[in-house]
């Protein structure tokens, strides 16, 4: 990230805008989001680097990039925390609910017109495959359909937050009309075919979603039996 990126990002901060990214703290074993925003605009010399570190421990998935050390202090006493992908607690956030709880959103002082756009990098329907009858498989596939589920509640989760607090919900996600088939992982032709979908769909004018694809189904049933 350039120094002339890190002023943008510090002026966008000063008037009013958030850029949150989020990692895991495996030490502790929580999320911890931080503020980039605010990092920005702290004028330390050492903002930038930490900056291009957060981004680098945001992509770190376990298993396939290795984890990125932090130097701490506190006190007298120093220490590393190791932080990966955020993905390993929550694969979309938006803010914390506790907010909601804690202030009236819809009325009073804090009450605003918000809206939420959720971009979802992944399927929300269920991929069917053959699996074969040997642990390292069946041991893949669980993993697989346990991150899938992890990433179609969490779009659940904040669907819910918004409809509490008042937000404009919006979701973008990987429909059922892209057909190409996942062969590999970082396959350059699906890639490709994946940036291309999303680029069309893009230019045409997106149809965001108002509710996450299960609900909407639900609603539409409901409204054909009355």
């Amino acid at each position: 990230m350039s120094k002339n990126m890190m002023a943008a990002i510090a002026d966008e901060y000063l008037k009013g805008r958030l850029l949150m990214v989020a990692t895991t703290d495996l030490d502790v074993g929580r999320p911890v989001i931080w503020n980039i925003g605010a990092i920005a605009a702290s004028g330390r010399p050492e903002a930038q680097d930490l900056v291009h570190k957060i981004l680098l421990a945001s992509a770190a998935m376990p298993g396939f990039f290795p984890p990125v050390l932090f130097d701490v202090e506190v006190g007298a006493q120093h220490y590393q925390e190791m932080h990966v992908d955020g993905g390993a607690v929550a694969q979309t956030f938006l803010y914390p609910p506790q907010i909601g709880l804690l202030v009236n959103l819809r009325e009073g002082p804090y009450a605003r017109q918000r809206h939420a756009y959720v971009i979802r990098s992944g399927r929300l329907d269920p991929e069917w495959a053959s699996v074969d009858r040997r642990l390292m498989s069946i041991s893949s596939r669980a993993i697989a359909t346990m991150i899938h589920y992890s990433g179609y509640n969490d779009v659940l989760r904040i669907y819910s937050t918004t409809q509490r607090d008042g937000v404009d919900y919006n979701l973008a996600y990987i429909g059922r009309d892209f057909t190409v088939e996942h062969r590999a992982d970082f396959d350059p032709v699906y890639m490709n075919a994946l940036f291309d979908y999303a680029y069309q769909k893009a230019v045409r004018g997106y149809p965001w979603a108002k509710a996450p694809p299960v609900l909407e189904e639900a609603r539409g049933r409901v409204a054909s039996a009355r």
